[in-house]
């Protein structure tokens, strides 16, 4: 059964808003998020289909809260938290935030993808 632990999993992205561990699962991706400063990402899913984040994501909050908008409401989630994001979600994240994440991983990666390229770009998160 594959399995992983957050000392276990590389970070992979390490900027002042995020650190991100993330490890393959099958075909999941297991992401390990936090977020030391509060942010809006919202500028670099510029791109996507609505200017929204089209992966669906299973996960945990540990601690601190998650602003949830889509376009048809917003939703707080804050630790203790297990939630399911469905594909056309935006979020803003509170300072000290912790996540767990199950994501689709070719989904991930048609995200990341774009995300990637807006950064590149220079676009940055709020």
């Amino acid at each position: 059964m594959p399995r992983t632990r957050k000392d276990e999993a590389p970070i992979m992205v390490d900027e002042p808003v995020i650190e991100g561990r993330y490890v393959e699962l099958d075909d999941y991706t297991v992401g390990f998020e936090t977020f030391p400063i509060g942010s809006d990402p919202s500028p670099v899913f510029r791109g996507l289909p609505d200017d929204r984040c089209q992966c669906p994501h299973w996960g945990y909050i540990v601690s601190g809260e998650v602003t949830v908008n889509y376009a048809d409401g917003t939703e707080t989630l804050r630790a203790g938290d297990a939630y399911y994001l469905r594909p056309g979600h935006l979020t803003v994240l509170a300072d000290n935030t912790e996540v767990v994440e199950f994501s689709p991983t070719a989904e991930l990666q048609k995200t990341m993808a774009v995300v990637g390229a807006n950064m590149q770009a220079g676009v940055t998160v709020q």
